[in-house]
């Protein structure tokens, strides 16, 4: 029998936490994440994410052994954004037991149904704006960095409850050690440099967060439109701005300006899971921190880390028809190789934004993986 439960004591986040290190036990495709992540995403007094959302944390044990987790979160940002009625799952882990898989999205569902919601959708956690989707092709190689792995049968486990297709997200390798570019983007990519239109620079990190307010003006504005997007405050824009600092190699992230007016921005950021793959029970102390150093900044760095995730790139509506994204691109399979990274995972995209996934092609991406957000009506 299989006993739900509220994730509220101090025991509870800790089987909460723990349980993936059972389910991915032997998987050499899995990639440990930090603990202290894990907790701070889901800390509702520093994640400000909260503060239009409230969730319910909950466990799912038989015979007093915990065998799943999952939360259920509601955003109100989101529902008013959309005029939706939505209920989000996300941080889902069973194991392959339909009725564990059952008994826990069916506890979500039951509680956004309770408090008015019209539709369950998943995976996200805890947003669109966080990772999110379901991992469905391309289980060969490990997860980079902000993005999701899960075992095949979780993908039978929602269907078999009822969940279908919301949308498909797509990533692509580019590798600059292979990559050939079609005539007709090389030529678009030579007339804007000649003209002087766009001019492209790095992040000014001396002047942290003034760029980090460009950054998000130009964000909101460019994913106005798109699926799923959820405009992001101030706070949660610098909360998120500060946890990537970290990591974040000055060189890889672009801005793009016509006539001095800053009107586009691409992230990469370097693949960390190849680095964090080496501490493999996700605590930093007390040696894990020293080794993650060595290998995200030290001198293990050349031989842990080799590509990097472009994971966001956005251009102002009033300039997209200028074709400023596949130039971005283009800058990237410049710069990333001279700073340590041949390889590249550009991710996600949507599977409908017909004229990005058709400039990764010609510019000789590699589809490789497809990850899946499914929804079903309450």
């Amino acid at each position: 029998m299989i006993k739900i439960s509220r994730v509220e004591t101090k025991a509870d986040w800790n089987a909460f936490i723990e349980l993936p290190w059972s389910i991915y036990a032997g998987d050499p495709y899995w990639v440990p994440p930090l603990r202290i992540a894990v907790r701070d995403s889901l800390d509702v007094d520093k994640n400000p994410f909260f503060k239009h959302a409230y969730m319910m944390p909950i466990l799912a044990t038989r015979a007093g052994k915990v065998v799943g987790r999952a939360v259920g979160v509601i955003d109100d940002a989101h529902n008013k954004y959309h005029e939706e009625q939505t209920v989000f799952f996300g941080f889902f882990e069973s194991i392959n037991d339909q009725e564990v898989a059952d008994a826990l999205i069916g506890e979500i569902a039951q509680w956004g149904k309770g408090r008015g919601m019209k539709t369950l959708r998943g995976p996200v956690s805890p947003s669109t704006n966080h990772e999110c989707g379901l991992l469905v092709e391309g289980f060969d190689d490990p997860a980079s960095v902000m993005t999701t792995y899960n075992p095949p049968y979780y993908a039978t486990l929602f269907e078999k409850f009822g969940l279908t297709k919301a949308k498909d997200l797509l990533s692509y390798i580019i590798d600059s050690r292979v990559a050939k570019f079609s005539d007709r983007l090389l030529a678009h990519a030579e007339k804007m440099k000649q003209a002087g239109s766009v001019q492209f620079r790095t992040v000014r990190m001396n002047e942290f967060d003034k760029e980090i307010a460009i950054i998000l003006d130009i964000y909101n504005d460019a994913w106005e439109k798109n699926w799923g997007f959820v405009p992001m405050t101030p706070e949660e824009f610098r909360h998120m701005a500060k946890d990537m600092k970290a990591i974040l190699d000055p060189s890889l992230l672009l801005i793009a300006e016509v006539r001095g007016e800053p009107v586009a921005f691409s992230l990469a950021l370097p693949d960390v899971n190849q680095a964090q793959k080496t501490v493999k029970n996700g605590k930093l102390l007390p040696f894990g921190l020293i080794k993650l150093l060595w290998n995200l900044k030290g001198p293990g760095k050349k031989k842990t880390m080799d590509r990097c995730r472009i994971l966001t790139l956005g251009i102002k509506r009033k300039y997209q028809t200028l074709g400023i994204g596949p130039v971005l691109y283009l800058e990237y399979l410049k710069r990333a190789p001279a700073a340590g990274y041949p390889a590249g995972e550009a991710s996600w995209i949507l599977e409908d934004n017909v004229a990005m996934n058709r400039a990764l092609v010609h510019m000789s991406g590699k589809p490789t993986k497809v990850h899946r957000i499914y929804d079903r009506a309450l």
